[in-house]
């Protein structure tokens, strides 16, 4: 009887032990793109998200962050089973994700049903703030709409087009785009003449692109990212459209495809919250530190990962490192300013970012900020109730 009061005994405290060594990480989880059109876009965020950590000696609050990656693979179907995948069977804390929208705005209710803090670092989707807006959703990055205004402010007011054709991949987050800069293009007294798409991820362009020869407007403005940005960029050039009609679209444009893009991408003008050559003791550390832990140049998606691993740190630290305290942990994110390479970052009351739209111009191989499009832009958040 003695034996198995202390064999009782001591699985109660290796028990214990072990729930008390748990208490002491932060289980996140990674459902980003690994393969595919957006791997890259995937890796530079997880980069960034680790850079910060690891600035932070490896912990955030005095934990120690535990990750757990799943490859979304782009593919909404698959989105609810992946992100399951952390939640219940991972059992992690905080879902971080992704890129592609439609796998983001599943992830977004998989979080909601579970009451899962989520931390999107890229994917735009204006439902993530807007409809689907929750106090355990946030977003590290932007919504579709703000660079595509901005650009739309910026083709009417500055360059001044008075017509445009847009195109897209016929997905959520080009969908809103190109409704980002058609609102800010003919506010300003522009007009949209056509609207042109293809299926994602497809990146077959010659017969739209012989349409817009044919329509012959004063402006295009394209969303594309990732490898479907630089075979539409190069073939824009290879079609002779370049230097006739002016190619415009939100940084993804050239974002990260820069080499790969050459000559074809020179001289283009985008719009973005972030821009190589900020001029910030911050944006230049970053740059610094990224380049020399990676063997690679940061870009935007490196910038977003990167402030997803600040902005978790802000509500780790509110709650003096209890995770259990969501509403400490919600109130920290909510009020946190961030002293990002992007500039100066606070969050909506819809839990998006509030900042600076950057009109940039491709100068080599680099993005640089040439002036500010619109400061301290915030997204309408249309649709949130909360």
């Amino acid at each position: 009887m003695t034996r198995i009061r202390l064999t009782a005994l001591a699985l109660a405290a290796l028990t214990a032990a072990a729930a008390h060594a748990q208490s002491d990480k932060i289980k996140v989880g990674l459902m980003l793109p690994y393969t595919g059109t957006y791997a890259a876009l995937g890796t530079a965020i997880e980069n960034g998200f680790k850079l910060y950590v690891e600035e932070q000696g490896g912990k955030l609050g005095g934990k120690t962050i535990e990750y757990f990656r799943v490859d979304d693979e782009s593919d909404p179907s698959k989105a609810v089973e992946n992100a399951n995948k952390l939640v219940k069977r991972d059992n992690v804390d905080v879902l971080v994700g992704t890129v592609h929208s439609g796998v983001a705005m599943a992830m977004a209710k998989v979080a909601k049903d579970n009451n899962t803090l989520l931390i999107v670092p890229n994917a735009g989707a204006d439902a993530i703030t807007g409809p689907l807006c929750s106090p355990n959703i946030f977003r590290s990055s932007f919504s579709n709409w703000q660079p595509a205004y901005a650009m739309g402010l910026v083709a009417a007011e500055r360059q001044k087009h008075k017509t445009a054709v847009t195109i897209t991949w016929k997905y959520a987050a080009g969908d809103e785009s190109v409704k980002g800069f058609k609102e800010g293009f003919e506010s300003k007294g522009g007009k949209v003449l056509k609207e042109l798409n293809v299926p994602f991820p497809n990146v077959e362009f010659q017969a739209l692109l012989t349409e817009i020869a044919a329509t012959k407007p004063e402006a295009v403005y394209a969303f594309f990212a990732g490898g479907g940005a630089v075979k539409f960029v190069k073939d824009y050039a290879a079609a002779g459209l370049k230097d006739k009609i002016p190619l415009y679209g939100p940084g993804f444009l050239t974002d990260g495809t820069l080499e790969a893009q050459g000559a074809a991408a020179s001289g283009m003008l985008t719009t973005l919250h972030y821009g190589d050559d900020i001029a910030t003791q911050k944006n230049k550390q970053f740059r610094l530190a990224y380049a020399k832990t990676y063997k690679l140049q940061p870009d935007v998606y490196a910038v977003q990962g990167y402030d997803a691993a600040q902005l978790l740190a802000a509500g780790i630290k509110a709650a003096a490192g209890d995770l259990t305290k969501r509403d400490a942990v919600v109130k920290g994110m909510e009020q946190a300013k961030l002293d990002s390479p992007r500039g100066a970052m606070t969050l909506s009351k819809a839990h998006n970012p509030v900042q600076d739209v950057y009109l940039r111009q491709v100068d080599g191989q680099s993005n640089k900020a040439i002036s500010v499009a619109v400061k301290q832009l915030a997204d309408p958040a249309r649709g949130c109730k909360m």
